[in-house]
């Protein structure tokens, strides 16, 4: 008969297996931000700039299937529950968008915006790193992470995993 050491590593290994650990950890840390969040300590109000900044981050969790630390930023930052309108947040940031650029989170465009205005900012020269590149990394963890936000996502028009040129890059 296995010992309850035994039996604890045995769980554990199987949890870490199966991908379970990481997201039971995650699960349990938002729990106890939320415990220990104390309701009496005023928190600042929510500023507009914050109101944004946090929605950016909300939106690339949520197409990056982070759920568990997205709900930890919700919880902690006092967030709406809602999020905010997509078009209404690229209006507020002045983001235009087209239908390539829809499918990824803004943070994507606004990040290929400010590296292709000055190419050392990342240190490289424009031909090396913009030519004709796309903002989603290459290779079979991009289409990974495609397929499962695809699946993750309802048939109303929502991420189809397909990268955008960034602007300025050739066809």
């Amino acid at each position: 008969m296995a010992t309850v050491d035994e039996l604890k590593d045995a769980l554990r290994d199987t949890l870490q297996a199966r991908g379970v650990m990481d997201q039971l950890k995650a699960r349990v840390r938002a729990e106890v931000f939320a415990a220990l969040d104390d309701q009496r300590d005023v928190k600042p109000a929510l500023s507009h700039e914050n109101l944004l900044i946090n929605e950016l981050i909300r939106e690339y969790l949520q197409y990056n299937l982070y759920n568990f630390t997205n709900s930890v930023l919700v919880t902690e930052s006092g967030q709406p529950e809602k999020p905010l309108d997509r078009t209404f947040l690229a209006q507020e940031l002045n983001v235009l968008e087209d239908k390539h650029t829809r499918s990824v989170p803004l943070l994507y465009r606004i990040i290929a915006d400010y590296i292709d205005r000055d190419p050392r900012l990342i240190g490289r020269a424009p031909s090396a790193t913009l030519q004709g590149a796309t903002f989603l990394p290459a290779g079979s963890f991009a289409r990974e992470a495609a397929r499962r936000q695809a699946a993750a996502t309802s048939t109303e028009g929502g991420p189809s995993g397909k990268a955008f040129e960034i602007p300025g890059g050739s066809a």
